[in-house]
């Protein structure tokens, strides 16, 4: 265990992560680390718990010292042989395979233990943490963070799944979350949400009595703004590459979109930034792509970029990857989808196509109009710097926290 001196006046807030934060190379990842960073010297005293081993703890000590005042751990046996072959079984089981999989005895130990030393309040991350709940967890004021609407996601896997047995496979992955989620989140004192959009299905299809919504945010100094630079002809996609959503995305934009980019800017190159891209689908890249794989810093790799791309046909919640590639001042075309959930105007902020024909068209116009890159480049940044920085984003993170403890102490007649 890390743990840091804290104020003893302050509460303690109690974060249960699924997953270790660290490194943070994943959307989910970088949105609560960004939110624990601004929480922590706020209100409550962090205490961080996920899974982990005593020598990734040991690695990321300072990163673990950014986030929370106190860490607690269990171990960590994803990737292993025996929790590979589970979720190939889970596939049988009640609940969908990314639920059953999170399961963990020692785990749910661990959040009992935890809980036994009577936080202000604990909040769950991704509603596949609340696998981790104990019985009786309720006695403490509780709040899940949900990141997505996740049976979203499965449905619009389904939607574009080929093959009948992909399609029947993600059919039944969907209905079994449906399910899940709708109870899950049933349990605890409030939802938070990351668009409005999400809340209102959480409100209205779910009827959830409480569901509070947190903008997307990002962090403008670290993620400084510099004009698209001229005469460069290459294009970018910025996302772990492990993630079912985006091989989607880069399949469709590799086979129905790139082909006609190609055509139209001969010298056009295209950049792939994110960890465990696909064998499959590096093997059979076209001639001018790079996949960088794993990178500590995504700053320098897509500094030398003209359009960065968002061709999300499947998921659910906000892109962070907008954002960050918005504040970097690159231009932005992107689906529907992969901006859902992010108050941004079409042909002000960024360049909507939802097809390939019309995101061909939207690619090769950027590259060819310097005018059009610029004007996109500043309007974008100027939203994200203005409204949507990481630090406002806390802020109403932990105004939702306590007004989570308010309710819970009036309900038990302790005001």
């Amino acid at each position: 265990m890390t743990d840091v001196p804290v104020a003893a006046s302050r509460d303690e807030l109690l974060f249960v992560s699924p997953r270790f934060l660290f490194p943070a190379d994943s959307g989910g990842k970088i949105r609560t680390t960004q939110i624990l960073k601004g929480l922590k010297g706020g209100r409550f005293r962090i205490r961080l718990l996920a899974p982990s081993t005593p020598a990734v703890v040991e690695q990321h000590a300072a990163d673990l010292c950014s986030v929370c005042d106190a860490f607690e751990t269990w171990s960590d046996v994803s990737g292993t042989l025996s929790h590979r072959l589970w979720r190939l079984i889970s596939v049988l089981a009640f609940e969908p395979v990314s639920v059953a999989s999170d399961r963990s005895d020692c785990g749910r130990s661990a959040v009992a233990r935890a809980l036994a030393r009577r936080p202000a309040v604990v909040v769950f991350d991704f509603p596949h943490s609340a696998v981790l709940a104990p019985p009786g967890f309720e006695s403490v004021p509780s709040a899940l963070f949900t990141h997505n609407v996740e049976s979203w996601i499965f449905e619009r896997h389904a939607s574009v799944a080929t093959g009948a047995a992909a399609r029947l496979l993600w059919r039944s992955q969907w209905r079994k979350m449906v399910r899940f989620e709708r109870e899950a989140l049933a349990r605890f004192d409030t939802v938070i949400a990351v668009s409005e959009k999400d809340a209102a299905w959480f409100r209205d299809t779910w009827s959830l009595p409480r569901v509070d919504v947190i903008p997307t945010g990002v962090d403008p100094d670290y993620f400084t703004w510099q004009a698209p630079p001229a005469g460069v002809q290459q294009v970018v996609f910025i996302g772990s590459m492990d993630w079912h959503a985006n091989q989607d995305g880069m399949r469709f934009f590799m086979d129905e979109v790139w082909p006609a980019v190609a055509n139209e800017v001969p010298g056009a190159t295209m950049k792939v930034i994110g960890r465990r891209p696909p064998a499959s689908l590096v093997a059979r890249a076209p001639r001018g792509w790079t996949f960088t794989g794993f990178v500590n810093d995504v700053r320098p790799e897509a500094a030398s970029s003209a359009v960065s791309v968002i061709p999300l046909r499947v998921g659910g919640g906000t892109r962070i990857k907008a954002y960050e590639a918005m504040a970097m001042g690159l231009p932005v075309v992107s689906t529907t989808i992969g901006v859902e959930g992010l108050p941004l105007t079409p042909n002000l902020h960024y360049l909507r196509a939802d097809d390939a024909p019309a995101f061909a068209r939207a690619v090769v116009r950027l590259l060819h109009e310097a005018s059009l890159r610029e004007r996109l480049s500043r309007e974008a940044r100027t939203l994200v710097e203005s409204r949507y920085a990481n630090r406002q984003v806390a802020q109403v993170f932990e105004r939702i926290c306590a007004d989570t403890v308010s309710r819970a102490a009036v309900r038990r007649g302790q005001f």
